[in-house]
């Protein structure tokens, strides 16, 4: 098992280097396949040295090798954020299609929630074939059938869409479109689940935001990366924390 949680948490590492340019490129409509990827400040091209996930970052000391600006924190973070949790899926649920499965959910969430993060929207272009793929794999998934699938897209997103227009715009498009896409991975029960850990840690973060002065009241929040945060803890431990509830 320390084998294959290594080999994912390298695989994700390197796929993590592809989902920041997803998160950079998709919010504007850029091609995510070309041109290759370059310096966002010099436009230089970019070498396979300045590419190796993480520790390209650490060596550079985030800096561009070719004009010297800073590099975002995001890069490595999300890097590494992948490895762990493709390492983290691999320790839980083996060589099997159940995690095929959550690495799709889990990328699409990393995506998601560094948009929303960067730009305070999630694209479309994220959620819209997320829910396709999602209901797609559901005819191969050990765990979500097709009918809880289609439960699941039209319970989570629905209920997410009444509490959008409860909030009066508190929450987007793009969350509800989020939270259909964690049902068709997910189903209706686990994504419900998600969706009460998503909001929960929304809540601690923002009061203890407006508690320290960070965030005053009424401050718009982004709410996708707890959503994705959430999804993530159902990706692990969601069978087993409604097992705890009695589902």
């Amino acid at each position: 098992m320390a084998h294959l949680a290594a080999i994912a948490s390298s695989a994700g590492a390197v796929l993590g280097s592809f989902l920041n340019v997803c998160i950079h490129r998709l919010p504007s409509g850029q091609s995510i396949v070309w041109p290759p990827s370059s310096c966002t400040s010099c436009g230089t091209r970019l070498k396979a040295g300045d590419l190796v996930p993480v520790l390209s970052y650490l060596v550079l000391r985030g800096r561009c090798r070719y004009c010297g600006v800073h590099i975002s924190i995001q890069y490595p973070i999300v890097e590494l954020a992948t490895g762990i949790l493709y390492a983290a899926i691999a320790c839980v649920h083996g060589p099997s299609l159940a995690a095929l499965h959550c690495i799709v959910l889990g990328s699409l969430l990393i995506v998601a929630a560094g948009t929303d993060i960067n730009t305070g929207l999630i694209p479309d272009r994220v959620t819209l074939p997320g829910i396709v793929i999602g209901f797609i794999l559901s005819f191969f998934s050990p765990e979500v059938t097709p009918a809880q699938s289609a439960m699941g897209i039209l319970i989570c997103g629905g209920l997410l869409y009444l509490l959008a227009v409860a909030s009066r715009g508190g929450m987007g498009g793009g969350d509800i479109k989020l939270m259909a896409m964690m049902g068709a991975f997910l189903g209706w029960a686990q994504g419900l689940l998600a969706l009460f850990i998503g909001a929960l840690l929304g809540s601690v973060v923002g009061i203890a935001g407006i508690a320290t002065g960070r965030l005053k009241r009424g401050q718009p929040m982004p709410f996708g990366p707890y959503l994705a945060a959430g999804g993530m803890v159902s990706i692990l431990a969601g069978r087993f924390l409604l097992s705890l509830l009695g589902f």
